[in-house]
C-alpha cells in the first residue's frame, strides 16, 4: 500500500512538474511585483529619511495620510480617479461588447484577422508615443484639428492644451482607442463559447439577428460582465498614469480635470521628494480597493450567488 501511494506520489509529480516550470516565470514576476513590495507599506508610519534609511526611519503614525489629505486637491483628484474609472468601466465595457459582437458576426475571414489587429495595435503603444500621437492631432499651432479640420470650417483654433470643458471626453476617446481592441477579445472568447444550437434554434422560430444578440449573446456575457467589472472595482482608486500624465502633457492649466491620486502623488514625489507620502497613498489605494471588491462581490452574491467571484 505504502508503494502504490508513494508511486502515485511520484507520478503526479512528473505530470505537473512541467505545468509548474512553464507557470514559474509567472510566479517569480507576480512575487517580486506584488509581494515583495507589500514589506514597504510600513513606510506609510515613516518619516522616511535617506540617510537612516527604510528600518532606522522615525515613525510618524499617521501624518504621512495626513498630508495626503489635507491638501485642497484632495477631493478633486479622488473626484478625478473615482469618476474617470467609473466612465472607463461603464462605457469601456459596452464599447468593448460591442466591438466582439461585430467581430464574431464577420465570422471567420481573412479581414476579421486584419481587424482584430489593427484593433489591437494600440494597447501595445506606450503611453508616450500616444501622447505624442495625441499632441499631432491637438498642437494648437500645426495640430490636425486645429490646422485641418476647424480651419476648413472657418473656425477659430482652440488651444486644446488649456481648454479644461474638452479633456474629459478627450481622455475618454483616447481611452477607449487604446484598450477597447483588448477588452473585446475577452468578450470574442465568450462569445465563441456560447453554444451555437441556441442561435440556430433562434432562427428557427423567427427571432432577428438583433434579437438573437439581446436574448441570447447578452445574457450568455453576464457572468464575464460581473467578472471583469469585480476586478475593475478593486482598482478604482488606482488611474493609468500614463493616461493622465503623458496625454495632458503635465499641463498645468488642466490639473483640475486630469490630477488623479496616481499624477498627484508623482508630482509629489518629484518636487518634495516625499517617499513616506507615495507610500501611504499606496496603502490607501490597496486597502479601499480591497473594501470595494468585497463590498461588490456582496452584493453580486446576494444578486445573483452563481455569478460571485467568491
Amino acid at each position: 500500500m505504502a508503494r502504490q501511494v508513494k508511486g502515485k506520489k511520484k507520478s503526479d509529480i512528473h505530470r505537473t512538474l512541467p505545468l509548474l516550470l512553464i507557470a514559474l516565470p509567472g510566479i517569480i514576476y507576480l512575487i517580486i511585483n506584488n509581494y515583495v513590495p507589500m514589506f514597504g507599506l510600513f513606510l506609510a508610519f515613516k518619516d522616511y529619511n535617506f540617510m537612516k534609511g527604510i528600518f532606522k526611519s522615525d515613525w510618524c503614525g499617521f501624518q504621512n495620510f495626513k498630508f495626503l489629505f489635507a491638501t485642497k486637491d484632495a477631493l478633486i483628484m479622488t473626484r478625478n480617479t473615482i469618476l474617470y474609472n467609473l466612465a472607463f468601466i461603464i462605457i469601456g465595457t459596452a464599447f468593448a461588447i460591442f466591438i466582439a459582437i461585430l467581430m464574431c458576426e464577420l465570422g471567420k475571414r481573412l479581414r476579421v484577422k486584419l481587424f482584430q489587429a489593427s484593433l489591437l495595435l494600440p494597447n501595445l503603444l506606450s503611453w508616450v508615443v500616444i501622447g505624442f500621437v495625441a499632441y499631432a492631432f491637438l498642437n494648437a499651432d500645426t495640430g490636425f484639428i486645429n490646422k485641418t479640420v476647424l480651419e476648413k470650417m472657418g473656425a477659430e483654433p482652440v488651444a486644446w492644451y488649456t481648454y479644461q470643458a474638452a479633456w474629459p471626453v478627450i481622455l475618454l476617446l483616447v481611452n477607449l482607442w487604446k484598450n477597447a481592441g483588448y477588452q473585446s477579445i475577452i468578450f470574442m472568447a465568450s462569445i465563441s463559447g456560447i453554444d451555437q444550437s441556441l442561435y440556430e434554434a433562434a432562427a428557427l422560430d423567427g427571432a432577428t439577428k438583433m434579437q438573437q444578440i439581446f436574448r441570447i449573446t447578452l445574457p450568455m456575457l453576464k457572468p464575464t460582465v460581473i467578472t471583469l467589472t469585480l476586478m475593475s472595482i478593486g482598482r478604482i482608486f488606482y488611474s493609468d498614469f500614463g493616461l493622465f500624465y503623458q496625454v495632458p502633457q503635465n499641463s498645468g492649466a488642466l490639473y483640475n480635470v486630469t490630477q488623479t491620486i496616481d499624477t498627484y502623488v508623482y508630482r509629489g514625489l518629484m518636487e518634495l521628494n516625499d517617499v513616506g507620502m507615495s507610500a501611504a497613498a499606496g496603502f490607501y489605494q490597496s486597502v479601499v480597493g480591497f473594501i470595494l471588491v468585497l463590498a461588490a462581490n456582496a452584493i453580486v452574491r446576494k444578486l445573483d450567488s452563481d455569478n460571485a467571484l467568491f
